[in-house]
């Protein structure tokens, strides 16, 4: 399985300090169930803080670590006790970056962090919730809350769920691993028992969550918390893109890239879904061309079902 990424490991780190420093040595197993890491990937992190501080490195300088009898302490450095001067553009800036750590998973919404922002905000004259927005896809209350309930407490749950790519709902149960935002859009990592397979559900197509009375164990290692991880028995499609479609290398994941000259590049990705190549192909027109897939005919298909609903006939886009 890929490793995490340093980015992504970094901002774990960064969430995680100040949650445990302020919970007085909780358990291993909590901290590695509420940030989705492993007790190993835990510990490698915990290594890290060892050679965090300033100048000249003595131990007032340097964050201290104990870890014993399956719990783990964080204590800052001394030097963190000293008041800060800040000009008014570091503070903002200060408070810029932690609202969107704040958005990391397993950040404490209440915790020290969002306390010490409150009171940043109010220094500089500013509301922390409106001075700087992080913009995730909207996911109602009743939606977040009890998935994240639920992943903390290794319970089922049974979601109505928006299938993007076969554009139909279906009412599933799935173990929920961990809840993660990318890319703008809140996700939740999770075993789905309706396919029998581990899935990746973007929350703001959920409809309705029932938390139900049913445990799981979950893997020993947790799936990597990424939007779409290629299978191998998913098609492939090779796709000749024009200049002005490049933006497609940037928007989803590609096997192969190859220029192909005057600023056009061929590209070989993944299909999760033949409706979701479809709607991408139509999104591209004239700046995509399939040079080779399974269904060479998949854009014109898609193309003449949608003439169809516009002209009131019987087609319907993405119900293959």
């Amino acid at each position: 399985m890929p490793r995490v990424s340093a980015d992504e490991r970094l901002h774990r780190l960064l969430a995680l300090v100040p949650w445990v420093a302020a919970h007085d040595g909780p358990r291993i197993d909590d901290v590695c169930a509420r940030f989705g890491c492993t007790s190993e990937e835990l510990v490698d992190d915990l290594d890290l803080l060892f050679l965090c501080g300033l100048h000249p490195y003595t131990p007032d300088m340097l964050i201290d670590v104990d870890v014993d009898d399956g719990r783990v302490w964080i204590r800052y450095a001394d030097y963190f006790s000293r008041p800060l001067r800040l000009t008014p553009a570091e503070g903002l800036a200060l408070v810029a970056a932690g609202k969107a750590l704040l958005a990391t998973p397993g950040a404490d919404p209440v915790g020290p962090l969002a306390r010490g922002l409150d009171k940043l905000a109010t220094v500089l004259g500013v509301d922390a919730a409106q001075a700087v927005e992080i913009a995730l896809g909207a996911v109602p209350t009743e939606v977040m809350d009890p998935v994240r309930e639920a992943a903390g407490r290794r319970l089922q749950v049974e979601i109505d769920y928006y299938a993007f790519g076969r554009d139909e709902w279906t009412r599933r149960v799935v173990d929920p691993y961990a809840v993660f935002s990318a890319s703008g859009q809140w996700y939740l990592s999770a075993y789905c028992h309706m396919v029998d397979d581990e899935r990746l559900f973007r929350l703001d197509r959920v409809r309705s969550v029932s938390v139900l009375d049913r445990g799981f164990q979950p893997p020993a290692r947790p799936p990597e918390l990424t939007v779409y991880r290629p299978r191998p028995d998913d098609p492939r499609v090779t796709l000749l893109l024009e200049p002005a479609a490049r933006w497609v290398l940037e928007q989803y994941p590609v096997e192969r890239v190859e220029e192909a000259g005057d600023g056009r590049v061929r590209v070989t990705m993944a299909v999760s879904e033949r409706p979701w190549l479809e709607r991408l192909l139509l999104r591209l027109g004239p700046a995509g061309r399939v040079l080779e897939a399974a269904d060479e005919d998949v854009a014109a298909d898609a193309a003449r079902r949608l003439l169809a609903r516009y002209r009131g006939g019987s087609g319907s886009l993405g119900a293959g």
